[in-house]
């Protein structure tokens, strides 16, 4: 047994549970085209299997926001869906005050203006913010637009710039995975957490894991996680057997 699959099986026999996932990447293979992702078929089923388990709360923690994340994902209640990388809680309220609105507004305006022209680069409302992607943008056009947009906007007094894969998130309000996990993890009573995810921006959460946590980096690159796998599949193999020692749990 690998240390990976002995933390699970230990992870699976706590009273309470959090598990929580980043979906691009991590449950969906990475697309060209944003709108087209799908999670794995084997992945979505065993993620309704654990929701349906007693003290067992699933929760997608996502880069997108909410209304495209439960668009793309197909999953609704009883799994959590939490946007733009946690700024769009399940509950539906607006974190942003009067001021916060004006900011964002100028910010969604400049970034137009920036963008406007420039091939196969696509701007992503949000709640709090904007995000700029270039995935499908030729390599030059990219790497100018994200230049721009970091020497510009994201100087601007109150915006707050979160880099990715191919997309810069620019906010008007300071809200990030971490935090997002730490108020999940308090709502929920959780005694301890799963948490899988293959991007920087992920990398806020994997720091905020306690002992007893098991934290997951999907792919390659630097990373505060624990443990390791290669591909969305390689998670799928670790859902379904989180699937299994969880019923163990309460069928011994």
């Amino acid at each position: 047994m690998t240390d990976l699959q002995a933390a699970v099986e230990a992870l699976a026999r706590v009273p309470r549970l959090l598990v929580a996932l980043d979906f691009d990447g991590v449950l969906a293979p990475i697309v060209p085209v944003p709108s087209d992702a799908r999670p794995l078929p084997e992945s979505a089923a065993a993620i309704d299997e654990l929701a349906s388990l007693p003290d067992t709360t699933v929760a997608l923690l996502s880069g997108r926001g909410r209304a495209d994340l439960a668009a793309v994902s197909g999953f609704g209640d009883p799994v959590r869906l939490i946007g733009s990388h946690g700024s769009e809680l399940d509950d539906g309220s607006s974190p942003l005050d009067d001021e916060q609105r004006r900011r964002l507004e100028r910010l969604t305006a400049g970034l137009r203006e920036l963008v406007d022209g420039e091939p196969g680069v696509a701007l992503e409302a949000k709640p709090t913010g904007v995000a700029v992607h270039v995935r499908n943008a030729p390599p030059e056009v990219g790497a100018r637009v994200l230049d721009a947009v970091r020497a510009g906007p994201a100087t601007w007094e109150g915006v707050e710039s979160t880099p990715g894969k191919a997309v810069l998130d620019l906010s008007v309000a300071r809200m990030d995975k971490g935090a997002a996990l730490e108020l999940l993890r308090e709502r929920e009573a959780a005694d301890a957490v799963l948490f899988a995810g293959d991007d920087v921006t992920d990398e806020t959460a994997f720091a905020r894991l306690r002992p007893g946590d098991v934290g997951v980096k999907v792919g390659p690159g630097d990373t505060a996680a624990e443990h390791r796998v290669d591909a969305p599949p390689d998670v799928t193999a670790l859902l379904r057997q989180l699937v299994e020692a969880r019923k163990r749990r309460f069928t011994s």
